[in-house]
Protein backbone atom coordinates (compact mmCIF):
# COMPACT_ATOMS: atom_id res chain seq x y z
CA UNK A 1 0.00 0.00 0.00
CA UNK A 2 1.25 3.49 -0.89
CA UNK A 3 0.26 6.75 0.81
CA UNK A 4 1.68 9.94 -0.68
CA UNK A 5 4.40 7.81 -2.25
CA UNK A 6 5.35 6.21 1.08
CA UNK A 7 5.06 2.45 1.51
CA UNK A 8 2.77 1.32 4.32
CA UNK A 9 3.77 -2.10 5.61
CA UNK A 10 1.05 -4.76 5.62
CA UNK A 11 1.32 -5.40 9.36
CA UNK A 12 -0.33 -4.53 12.65
CA UNK A 13 0.39 -2.85 15.97
CA UNK A 14 0.01 -5.10 18.99
CA UNK A 15 -1.50 -3.35 22.00
CA UNK A 16 -2.45 -4.42 25.50
CA UNK A 17 -5.07 -3.53 28.14
CA UNK A 18 -4.47 -0.94 30.85
CA UNK A 19 -6.51 1.03 33.39
CA UNK A 20 -6.81 4.77 32.86
CA UNK A 21 -7.72 7.76 35.02
CA UNK A 22 -8.25 11.25 33.62
CA UNK A 23 -7.19 14.12 35.88
CA UNK A 24 -8.24 17.71 35.16
CA UNK A 25 -5.74 20.21 36.52
CA UNK A 26 -6.74 23.88 36.59
CA UNK A 27 -4.82 26.98 37.62
CA UNK A 28 -4.95 30.74 37.48
CA UNK A 29 -3.43 30.61 33.97
CA UNK A 30 -2.98 27.90 31.36
CA UNK A 31 0.79 28.22 31.80
CA UNK A 32 0.58 27.23 35.48
CA UNK A 33 -1.81 24.39 34.73
CA UNK A 34 0.64 23.06 32.14
CA UNK A 35 3.54 23.32 34.58
CA UNK A 36 1.67 21.15 37.07
CA UNK A 37 0.57 18.68 34.37
CA UNK A 38 4.14 18.35 33.11
CA UNK A 39 5.42 17.54 36.60
CA UNK A 40 2.58 15.10 37.28
CA UNK A 41 3.33 13.10 34.12
CA UNK A 42 7.08 12.84 34.68
CA UNK A 43 8.95 9.51 34.65
CA UNK A 44 5.97 7.83 33.01
CA UNK A 45 7.08 6.85 29.52
CA UNK A 46 6.81 3.06 29.61
CA UNK A 47 5.43 0.41 31.94
CA UNK A 48 8.64 -1.53 31.24
CA UNK A 49 10.50 0.52 33.85
CA UNK A 50 8.23 3.32 35.06
CA UNK A 51 5.48 3.05 37.69
CA UNK A 52 2.88 4.09 35.11
CA UNK A 53 2.45 5.59 31.66
CA UNK A 54 1.11 9.13 31.64
CA UNK A 55 0.91 12.21 29.48
CA UNK A 56 -0.96 15.39 28.66
CA UNK A 57 -4.18 14.67 26.78
CA UNK A 58 -5.34 18.20 25.91
CA UNK A 59 -5.71 21.81 27.01
CA UNK A 60 -9.07 22.92 28.38
CA UNK A 61 -10.74 26.33 28.12
CA UNK A 62 -12.42 27.86 31.19
CA UNK A 63 -15.87 26.79 29.96
CA UNK A 64 -14.68 23.15 29.93
CA UNK A 65 -13.56 22.97 33.58
CA UNK A 66 -15.58 22.72 36.81
CA UNK A 67 -14.12 25.89 38.34
CA UNK A 68 -14.19 28.06 35.21
CA UNK A 69 -10.41 28.40 34.99
CA UNK A 70 -8.03 27.27 32.23
CA UNK A 71 -6.83 23.72 32.59
CA UNK A 72 -5.05 20.68 31.27
CA UNK A 73 -6.29 17.11 31.11
CA UNK A 74 -3.84 14.28 31.74
CA UNK A 75 -4.23 10.51 31.46
CA UNK A 76 -2.56 8.16 33.93
CA UNK A 77 -2.34 4.54 32.75
CA UNK A 78 -1.38 1.67 35.02
CA UNK A 79 -2.32 -1.77 36.27
CA UNK A 80 -5.50 -1.64 38.32
CA UNK A 81 -3.65 -2.40 41.55
CA UNK A 82 -1.22 0.48 40.94
CA UNK A 83 -3.43 3.29 39.68
CA UNK A 84 -4.63 4.50 43.10
CA UNK A 85 -1.05 4.82 44.34
CA UNK A 86 -0.01 6.71 41.22
CA UNK A 87 -2.90 9.16 41.52
CA UNK A 88 -2.09 9.85 45.17
CA UNK A 89 1.64 10.30 44.58
CA UNK A 90 1.43 12.37 41.43
CA UNK A 91 -1.35 14.69 42.61
CA UNK A 92 0.08 14.93 46.12
CA UNK A 93 3.69 15.56 45.14
CA UNK A 94 3.36 17.36 41.82
CA UNK A 95 0.01 19.19 41.74
CA UNK A 96 -0.68 20.34 45.29
CA UNK A 97 2.86 21.71 45.28
CA UNK A 98 2.25 23.70 42.06
CA UNK A 99 1.05 27.29 42.28
CA UNK A 100 -2.73 27.99 42.23
CA UNK A 101 -3.80 24.47 41.19
CA UNK A 102 -7.05 22.60 41.62
CA UNK A 103 -7.83 19.01 40.61
CA UNK A 104 -11.02 17.36 39.34
CA UNK A 105 -12.04 13.91 38.13
CA UNK A 106 -12.08 13.76 34.33
CA UNK A 107 -14.14 10.53 34.17
CA UNK A 108 -17.05 11.24 36.52
CA UNK A 109 -19.36 8.82 34.68
CA UNK A 110 -17.01 5.83 35.03
CA UNK A 111 -18.56 2.81 36.77
CA UNK A 112 -15.45 2.16 38.85
CA UNK A 113 -13.93 4.70 41.25
CA UNK A 114 -10.77 4.89 43.33
CA UNK A 115 -10.35 7.05 46.45
CA UNK A 116 -7.53 9.61 46.44
CA UNK A 117 -7.62 11.01 49.98
CA UNK A 118 -5.22 13.92 50.23
CA UNK A 119 -7.21 16.24 52.49
CA UNK A 120 -5.31 15.00 55.56
CA UNK A 121 -2.50 17.30 54.45
CA UNK A 122 -4.71 20.07 55.82
CA UNK A 123 -3.91 18.84 59.36
CA UNK A 124 -7.48 19.32 60.53
CA UNK A 125 -8.00 22.74 58.92
CA UNK A 126 -9.38 21.25 55.68
CA UNK A 127 -13.09 21.51 54.92
CA UNK A 128 -15.61 20.40 52.30
CA UNK A 129 -17.19 22.74 49.79
CA UNK A 130 -18.89 22.66 46.41
CA UNK A 131 -17.24 23.84 43.19
CA UNK A 132 -19.00 23.57 39.86
CA UNK A 133 -21.56 21.20 41.32
CA UNK A 134 -18.87 18.88 42.68
CA UNK A 135 -18.02 18.03 46.26
CA UNK A 136 -14.37 18.91 46.88
CA UNK A 137 -11.96 19.43 49.72
CA UNK A 138 -10.36 22.81 50.37
CA UNK A 139 -6.90 22.56 51.94
CA UNK A 140 -5.34 25.75 53.35
CA UNK A 141 -1.87 26.31 51.89
CA UNK A 142 0.56 29.23 51.96
CA UNK A 143 -0.80 30.81 48.78
CA UNK A 144 -4.49 30.40 49.64
CA UNK A 145 -6.36 27.11 49.18
CA UNK A 146 -5.86 23.96 47.16
CA UNK A 147 -9.14 22.55 45.83
CA UNK A 148 -9.43 18.88 44.95
CA UNK A 149 -11.86 16.05 44.33
CA UNK A 150 -10.97 12.84 46.11
CA UNK A 151 -12.65 10.17 44.00
CA UNK A 152 -11.55 9.39 40.46
CA UNK A 153 -13.22 7.26 37.82
CA UNK A 154 -11.13 4.63 36.07
CA UNK A 155 -11.82 2.78 32.82
CA UNK A 156 -10.19 -0.13 31.04
CA UNK A 157 -8.27 1.30 28.08
CA UNK A 158 -5.68 0.31 25.51
CA UNK A 159 -1.92 0.87 25.69
CA UNK A 160 0.84 0.29 23.16
CA UNK A 161 -0.77 1.30 19.89
CA UNK A 162 2.23 2.10 17.72
CA UNK A 163 3.83 2.69 14.35
CA UNK A 164 7.35 3.25 13.01
CA UNK A 165 8.35 6.24 10.90
CA UNK A 166 11.37 5.36 8.73
CA UNK A 167 13.38 7.85 6.72
CA UNK A 168 16.31 8.19 4.41
CA UNK A 169 18.22 9.95 7.19
CA UNK A 170 17.81 10.82 10.85
CA UNK A 171 16.33 14.29 10.33
CA UNK A 172 13.76 13.12 7.78
CA UNK A 173 12.60 10.36 10.12
CA UNK A 174 12.54 12.76 13.08
CA UNK A 175 10.55 15.42 11.24
CA UNK A 176 8.11 12.75 10.08
CA UNK A 177 7.72 11.47 13.63
CA UNK A 178 7.28 15.00 14.94
CA UNK A 179 4.56 15.70 12.37
CA UNK A 180 2.85 12.51 13.52
CA UNK A 181 3.11 13.44 17.20
CA UNK A 182 1.74 16.93 16.53
CA UNK A 183 -1.23 15.49 14.64
CA UNK A 184 -2.00 13.00 17.40
CA UNK A 185 -1.97 15.81 19.99
CA UNK A 186 -5.27 16.95 18.49
CA UNK A 187 -7.03 13.64 19.23
CA UNK A 188 -8.93 13.66 22.52
CA UNK A 189 -8.77 10.44 24.52
CA UNK A 190 -5.13 9.53 23.81
CA UNK A 191 -1.63 10.33 24.98
CA UNK A 192 1.87 9.73 23.62
CA UNK A 193 3.84 9.25 26.82
CA UNK A 194 7.42 9.36 25.50
CA UNK A 195 9.48 12.58 25.29
CA UNK A 196 7.93 14.77 22.61
CA UNK A 197 5.64 11.86 21.79
CA UNK A 198 8.49 10.02 20.05
CA UNK A 199 10.43 6.86 20.95
CA UNK A 200 14.08 6.72 19.89
CA UNK A 201 14.84 3.31 21.42
CA UNK A 202 12.11 0.93 20.33
CA UNK A 203 12.20 -2.32 22.30
CA UNK A 204 11.09 -5.93 22.13
CA UNK A 205 9.76 -8.20 24.85
CA UNK A 206 12.62 -9.81 26.78
CA UNK A 207 16.15 -10.29 25.52
CA UNK A 208 17.95 -12.75 23.27
CA UNK A 209 21.03 -12.73 25.47
CA UNK A 210 20.27 -11.24 28.91
CA UNK A 211 17.44 -13.17 30.52
CA UNK A 212 17.19 -10.91 33.58
CA UNK A 213 15.79 -7.86 31.74
CA UNK A 214 12.13 -7.51 30.68
CA UNK A 215 12.87 -5.70 27.39
CA UNK A 216 15.79 -4.96 25.10
CA UNK A 217 16.62 -3.18 21.86
CA UNK A 218 14.56 -4.27 18.89
CA UNK A 219 17.54 -5.23 16.72
CA UNK A 220 15.37 -5.91 13.67
CA UNK A 221 14.57 -2.19 13.51
CA UNK A 222 18.08 -0.82 14.18
CA UNK A 223 19.50 0.66 10.95
CA UNK A 224 23.11 0.20 12.11
CA UNK A 225 22.45 -3.56 12.38
CA UNK A 226 20.69 -4.08 9.06
CA UNK A 227 23.77 -5.78 7.57
CA UNK A 228 24.39 -7.85 10.71
CA UNK A 229 20.91 -9.10 11.53
CA UNK A 230 19.67 -11.68 8.99
CA UNK A 231 15.97 -10.85 9.53
CA UNK A 232 16.32 -7.05 9.63
CA UNK A 233 13.08 -5.11 9.05
CA UNK A 234 14.89 -2.01 7.78
CA UNK A 235 14.15 -1.54 4.05
CA UNK A 236 16.78 -0.42 1.52
CA UNK A 237 17.32 3.33 1.59
CA UNK A 238 16.23 3.70 5.22
CA UNK A 239 18.85 4.90 7.71
CA UNK A 240 16.81 5.99 10.71
CA UNK A 241 13.55 5.07 12.41
CA UNK A 242 11.43 6.44 15.23
CA UNK A 243 8.45 4.90 16.97
CA UNK A 244 5.20 6.53 18.03
CA UNK A 245 3.44 4.81 20.95
CA UNK A 246 -0.15 5.67 21.85
CA UNK A 247 -2.30 4.92 24.91
CA UNK A 248 -6.02 5.67 24.84
CA UNK A 249 -9.42 5.23 26.39
CA UNK A 250 -10.40 2.53 23.88
CA UNK A 251 -9.19 0.71 20.77
CA UNK A 252 -11.18 2.93 18.41
CA UNK A 253 -9.59 6.19 19.53
CA UNK A 254 -6.09 4.63 19.50
CA UNK A 255 -6.66 3.49 15.90
CA UNK A 256 -7.92 6.98 14.98
CA UNK A 257 -4.80 8.56 16.45
CA UNK A 258 -2.54 6.10 14.64
CA UNK A 259 -4.22 6.90 11.31
CA UNK A 260 -3.90 10.67 11.82
CA UNK A 261 -0.27 10.31 12.82
CA UNK A 262 0.61 8.18 9.80
CA UNK A 263 -1.16 10.53 7.39
CA UNK A 264 0.85 13.44 8.82
CA UNK A 265 4.18 11.58 8.75
CA UNK A 266 3.97 10.65 5.06
CA UNK A 267 3.76 14.34 4.06
CA UNK A 268 7.37 14.90 5.15
CA UNK A 269 10.02 14.62 2.41
CA UNK A 270 12.48 11.79 3.05
CA UNK A 271 10.03 9.56 4.91
CA UNK A 272 10.19 6.24 3.06
CA UNK A 273 8.39 3.54 5.03
CA UNK A 274 5.77 3.11 7.77
CA UNK A 275 5.55 -0.09 9.80
CA UNK A 276 4.43 -1.20 13.28
CA UNK A 277 5.57 -3.37 16.15
CA UNK A 278 4.06 -6.69 17.14
CA UNK A 279 5.28 -9.70 19.04
CA UNK A 280 3.06 -12.58 17.99
CA UNK A 281 0.59 -12.07 20.81
CA UNK A 282 3.21 -12.07 23.59
CA UNK A 283 2.46 -8.45 24.49
CA UNK A 284 -1.31 -8.06 24.23
CA UNK A 285 -4.59 -9.09 22.55
CA UNK A 286 -5.25 -6.01 20.39
CA UNK A 287 -4.25 -6.13 16.71
CA UNK A 288 -4.55 -2.74 14.99
CA UNK A 289 -3.89 -3.29 11.29
CA UNK A 290 -2.28 -0.40 9.42
CA UNK A 291 -4.01 -0.98 6.08
CA UNK A 292 -7.38 -1.33 7.77
CA UNK A 293 -7.21 1.90 9.80
CA UNK A 294 -6.08 3.84 6.70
Amino acid sequence: MQLNGVTIDNTYAEAFPTWIARVIITAVTLEWAKKAATEATGFATSAIGCPCEAGIECELSPDETPDGRPGVSILICAAKKKIKEQLIERIGECVITSATTAVFDGLPQAAEKVPVKLHFFGDGYEYKKEVGGRQVWAIPIMSGEYIGEEEFGIVKGVAGGNFFVMGENQMAALMGAQAASDAIAGVKGVITSFPGGIVASGSKVGSNKYKFIPASTNEKYCPTLKDKVPDSKIPPGVNAAFEIVIDGLDEKVVAEAMAKGIRAAVTVPGVKFISAGNFGGNLGPYKIELHKIL
